[in-house]
């Protein structure tokens, strides 16, 4: 699995994995419970993963729609 995108925003995952999805390409959210590390202030960013094999197009589709995509990880 590689990243495709990190932010503190839940807002921006959602959409993410909405537009992900409606393109039949599977993603996995990582940091999901570490706000209670951080006392559910946000300081922790969330990671979306998806296969290696489909990589380029996640952040083709993320990048078309002005996401923050990753790269090189």
């Amino acid at each position: 699995m590689k990243e495709v995108l990190r932010t503190n925003d839940p807002t921006i995952i959602a959409y993410a994995k909405a537009l992900l999805s409606s393109e039949d390409i599977a993603c996995f959210e990582l940091d999901v419970h570490m706000s209670v590390l951080d006392g559910s202030i946000g300081i922790l960013p969330r990671r979306l993963m998806v296969a290696d094999r489909e990589l380029f197009l996640a952040r083709s589709i993320l990048g078309d729609h002005d996401l923050p995509v990753t790269n090189d990880r």
